[in-house]
């Protein structure tokens, strides 16, 4: 057995935390599911947070002490004009005294704004790793189910957007709410040390945005709902599309399916001008009720300096603290619609970690060997929200090395008991014992690395020969490799290409035949060495010259392994220990391909049709 358990470095698991509990739902006393993610994120994080908000005070500086020491230098100034004396020392060491507490102030923001931006963007990064990772981990753990209901292209967008969505809200929480907020407390708190009835004043910026934010927030909630959608469904299009490419062009439909796409972008068009439409209007309400009561407050400022209640300085000073505390107001109010969308992709992305569909491995009994034995009691299965049963009653024995061969007609079941060896569906009714033990209780991936499987389609990715049948191993002996590659037949056609084992094979293997692709495949599950190996119509779709070279391959496979074969071409499966038949999910018929044929039952049934559509097929070809 070969380690295929790749090995995290400890600097991986240093920087790229597990956040599963982030996601986690909890209940109120009403019953209603929240999960509370941003608050556990920040107590998560508080310390960086607290440190980082802290030196902002420092790095905002300037913004606080520019007015403060404009508004004093304006006093001096105008008081020693008023008097007629001229500018005096006192006055030019005031200044002076002004000019360099400024120069020091204006100075430090360099160095702060670098320290804080670094706390922040390391635990922002660090965040988004988890995140992300996180997500890959829950994918990897929900059974294959879920992969098959829930469209790729969902998935994808679902990962590369929203994730990266939600990680742009916390962007935005640490580059601009925290400052905001802290900028809003300081300018106030500035005020209401300089005039109390001015900065109660001020305080109406709030009520007016915060009433407009409540205005637009359902129907900005909605349309990012709705864009959200059509983004996942114009990407799951994109993914169906890149798939169909050659069914496409062999039939002359590209300007159908480009017609087809583009209504989906259209559509994706119209929700994305929604959005911005509503941003728009939310953007200049906000814009033009802040413009009102600035304009108001210098007007109110200038009353009052004209009665003698606040000095002409305190006009600058007054007019800015209103300036800054509406800023931040506005600036938080307008980030609403990006927390909507922020808070849209968090909904998306919990969607798949709140997904029960999850293979269970915590508690389960470790696979560090099996034999082979795998034994069916009465082992019944249907598919979920379905009444009938797929695979009904089902027993069978069979012995550590032996060969089975499933056959019957589509919807007979055959793959389902192929996915129930796998591991991939579990029994409704009965049991499969491995060796003697519940599938049920065993670890199902460490389990899984003693098993291969053969699917129908040849499953490879974008690399080389060696690549893809060595994939997922972390070492290797070369003579192993060559060991598999001469079992799978595949020298036959490797020593024609360029760079023998190292010739890339184009994506999904295009560069190469049906049966070029599917004996890698063979390959990739017999250097695991497994104690059982599924073959699943492994030869259904190949030609006959090509079937010959896979089952040359897979009749040099089987040895020594308990092996599955899913048989479409009947002829294939002469030589196997048993065959079992299967109609309408129950098992009609089991034993040798001679004792079935001389009982003459439904395999001979099957054999004789198969065997006159085989003929039919030739004299089409003819």
């Amino acid at each position: 057995m070969q380690d295929e358990k790749p090995k995290r470095s400890k600097q991986s698991e240093k920087f790229i935390p597990e956040y599963d509990f982030l996601f986690e739902e909890h209940s109120t006393r009403k019953g209603k599911k929240e999960k509370k993610f941003f608050t556990k994120l920040v107590k998560m994080n508080a310390r960086p947070i607290i440190f980082s908000t802290l030196i902002y005070v420092l790095q905002g500086l300037p913004t606080y002490v520019m007015p403060l020491m404009t508004a004093y230098i304006i006093d001096v100034v105008t008081a020693s004009v008023e008097a007629g004396g001229g500018v005096t020392a006192d006055v030019w060491r005031r200044i002076i005294i002004c000019s360099v507490l400024l120069l020091v102030v204006i100075a430090q923001n360099v160095p702060t704004t670098i320290w804080r931006f670094k706390i922040v963007s390391k635990m922002a990064r660090r965040t988004s790793a988890g995140i992300k990772s996180t997500v890959v981990r829950k994918l990897q753990s929900l059974s294959i189910t879920y992969h098959k209901d829930m469209q790729t292209g969902k998935i994808q967008s679902k990962f590369l957007k929203d994730t990266d969505s939600v990680d742009g809200l916390f962007h935005t929480i640490l580059h601009s709410i925290i400052p905001n907020i802290l900028g809003v407390i300081i300018a106030t708190t500035i005020s209401v040390c300089k005039n109390g009835i001015i900065a109660l004043f001020f305080l109406l910026v709030i009520p007016c945005n915060v009433g407009i934010s409540f205005v637009f927030r359902k129907k900005m909630r909605k349309v990012y709902r709705e864009f959200r959608l059509k983004t996942e469904k114009v990407s799951s299009k994109l993914s169906n599309m890149l798939e169909m490419m050659p069914v496409t062009k062999s039939h002359g439909l590209e300007q159908t399916e480009i017609g087809g796409f583009n209504k989906s972008i259209t559509q994706l068009a119209g929700a994305g001008m929604e959005v911005d439409m509503n941003t728009a209007r939310f953007g200049s309400a906000s814009w033009v009720i802040n413009q009102l009561l600035s304009a108001i407050c210098l007007i109110f400022c200038s009353v009052l300096a004209l009665n003698r209640y606040i000095s002409i300085g305190d006009i600058v000073l007054y007019q800015t603290m209103f300036t800054q505390i509406s800023g931040y107001v506005s600036n938080l109010v307008n980030m609403y619609p990006s927390l909507a969308s922020g808070t849209e992709a968090l909904n998306s992305v919990s969607e798949i970690m709140n997904a029960e569909d999850v293979e269970i491995t915590i508690g389960k009994a470790k696979v560090p060997a099996i034999k082979g034995a795998v034994e069916f009691e009465n082992l019944s299965y249907r598919y979920p929200n379905t009444e009938q049963f797929v695979v009904k009653d089902f027993s069978l024995s069979v012995k550590p090395g032996e060969c089975i061969a499933v056959v019957g007609a589509s919807g007979s079941g055959k793959s389902t008991i192929m996915n129930l060896i796998i591991g991939f569906l579990t029994a409704e009714k009965g049991d499969l014992k491995i060796d003697g033990k519940s599938i049920k209780d065993f670890n199902l991936s460490e389990y899984r690395h003693h098993i291969s499987v053969v699917p129908q389609s040849s499953i490879l990715f974008s690399g080389t020969i060696r690549d893809n049948i060595t994939y997922g191993l972390s070492h290797y002996k070369e003579k192993e490799l060559q060991k598999v590659v001469e079992m799978a037949n595949l020298n036959e056609f490797i020593k024609d290409l360029p760079n023998g084992l190292d010739t890339d094979i184009g994506e999904h293997g295009d560069k190469l035949s049906g049966g070029q692709k599917q004996r890698i495949t063979i390959a990739r599950a017999l250097i695991r060495n497994p104690k059982i190996l599924i073959l699943d119509e492994a030869t259904s779709a190949l030609d006959n010259i090509s079937e010959y070279h896979v089952q040359k391959a897979i009749s040099s496979s089987i040895r020594g392994r308990t092996t599955f074969i899913v048989a479409h071409r009947l002829s294939t499966i002469r030589d196997a220990d048993r065959i079992v038949v299967m109609d309408q999910g129950v098992a009609v018929e089991s034993g040798t391909f001679e004792e079935l044929m001389a009982k003459k039952g439904k395999f001979y049934e099957l054999k004789c049709l198969n065997d006159l559509n085989l003929k039919q097929a030739e004299e089409n070809l003819a």
